[in-house]
């Protein structure tokens, strides 16, 4: 708090004001964009509000023991974009970080015949997340591991020749780092408009008609990220408080929703995180013609020989968002996902659904077992109550533990903040009919993680999400060491 007061002081703009006010301003441009976006956060806006309305009742609420709050739920927001080359990374890591986000976590997308990987832009502190916890995720084509000679050169060649960023962006940019990553008001009121040109849909494409179709015949995805002019939100995520209900929800308004949620079955006490959508828009978008006389691959040539033709890539998307899970409770999660889905091969959605759940029954629904086991990510704090006696009444329970049976330190599962791989491959999945045009599934070469690639792009280290959590866990007991006189050893 002192650094945004010294901010203000010196007449900058706090980053995490900086960052609700691009949020806010994305989140109208979206709304004007795709008008299903308006209908989504109604229906999620009055499934939380009447949630919260019944968890004020004496009934408590599966997700009470998850960190939250109205203001943060209605700011709560999380975009996706898809890069096309190291550069465009580098500056969209240079936009983000004027908002105070940085890149944490490595995603290998390779896995579901996808070339490309992502990381998540995110504010680092916790502080900052419960002012807003905008995020985007933020994928990078990986050329290398197109089998296509063709459309590798092709892509490389529409991504060389696209300029994203405005030369005033740019300019705003190294003024901000000149200013130690800040801006003043004055210059925060160029910066996001600008800025939000980047994330903006372009009703003209930088591809040709037919360059267009050789990319999408290869994939679908890969003609959206190497054939506009822009890096265009594929979509811009409110959270809910139940998905379920807004699945139901988003049917009976007849949209056209996924079969089922990606992401652990529902459960007492969530975890990680549940993510629907309904199904890409089909846009209108002019492509200039091949056979123009002009110059067939830049846009905003004087020659106006277009042709107008439809393309299908951004969709709508809610989650639910549970309890951080620790790497013993990760392994858990996907061993039984994995098992799982192995023995759901030509089922339906719903039987899938039956199997999932039947299946995550040795996974535990208690928020005391799950900490116990340390299963999960939590966040202590010490309440009002003094402590008495402090030592463990019985042997082999651990001064922690009875300190938090005493009622004199409170556990609160921390908030799962990051993305599921098999979760953002789904939605993928469904949204853009991950098949090439003979209906094969795209055939990557030496399909791999390559975090160091990633890194090398980005031009910074990721930061490791396990350890952030970790480290948020570690701070909080530290805290209770301070008021409590004691040592780590003493309450571990």
């Amino acid at each position: 708090m002192a650094s945004f007061s010294n901010d203000k002081l010196a007449g900058f703009v706090d980053a995490d004001e900086l960052r609700t006010k691009f949020a806010l301003a994305m989140s109208a441009m979206y709304r004007a964009e795709v008008p299903l976006y308006g209908d989504l956060i109604n229906i999620v806006r009055a499934i939380n509000e009447k949630t919260l309305d019944e968890d004020s009742g004496s009934k408590p609420k599966d997700f009470s023991a998850i960190r939250t709050n109205s203001e943060r739920l209605t700011l709560e927001r999380h975009g996706a974009i898809r890069l096309g080359t190291p550069y465009e990374l580098q500056t969209v890591r240079r936009i983000f970080g004027v908002l105070g986000m940085y890149p944490i976590g490595y995603y290998d997308l390779s896995v579901a015949g996808l070339p490309m990987h992502a990381t998540c832009f995110r504010p680092r502190e916790v502080s900052s997340l419960d002012r807003n916890p905008f995020r985007v995720f933020t994928t990078l084509l990986r050329p290398e591991l197109l089998v296509s000679e063709e459309a590798r050169n092709l892509s490389l060649e529409l991504l060389g020749q696209r300029e994203i960023f405005t030369d005033k962006l740019l300019e705003m940019l190294s003024t901000a780092e000149l200013q130690n990553g800040r801006l003043t008001e004055p210059q925060a009121e160029v910066f996001i408009p600008e800025a939000l040109l980047t994330f903006s849909w372009r009703p003209v494409a930088a591809a040709t008609f037919s360059q267009y179709n050789v990319l999408k015949a290869e994939h679908p995805i890969l003609a959206d990220v190497a054939c506009f002019q822009g890096a265009h939100i594929n979509h811009l995520t409110p959270r809910t408080l139940d998905i379920s209900a807004a699945q139901v929800a988003m049917q009976t308004a007849g949209m056209a929703v996924k079969s089922r949620i990606e992401g652990p079955p529902r459960r007492k006490c969530p975890i990680l995180l549940r993510q629907t959508s309904f199904l890409a828009l089909e846009e209108s978008v002019k492509f200039r013609t091949t056979d123009s006389t002009g110059d067939t691959t830049n846009p905003l040539s004087t020659d106006t020989s277009l042709i107008e033709a439809s393309h299908k890539a951004r969709f709508g998307e809610i989650e639910e968002r549970g309890a951080a899970v620790t790497i013993k409770g990760r392994e858990l999660y996907d061993r039984l996902l994995s098992e799982g889905m192995s023995r759901a091969v030509g089922v339906s959605p719903g039987q899938l659904d039956s199997i999932m759940e039947e299946r995550f029954k040795e996974y535990p629904d208690d928020w005391t077992t799950l900490r116990r086991e340390r299963l999960i990510y939590c966040e202590f704090q010490c309440t009002e109550k003094n402590a008495q006696n402090i030592a463990p009444e019985k042997k082999g329970t651990s001064l922690l533990e009875q300190l938090i049976t005493d009622g004199v330190v409170e556990a609160t599962p921390i908030t799962y903040e990051d993305f599921l791989p098999f979760s953002a491959v789904g939605i993928f999945q469904s949204n853009l009919q991950s098949r090439g045009a003979d209906g094969a599934a795209l055939v990557l070469k030496q399909a791999a993680p390559d975090l160091k690639g990633l890194e090398d792009s980005i031009q910074t280290k990721l930061m490791d999400v396990d350890e952030w959590y970790g480290h948020a866990q570690t701070q909080s007991l530290k805290a209770v060491c301070a008021q409590l006189e004691l040592t780590m050893e003493d309450l571990t």
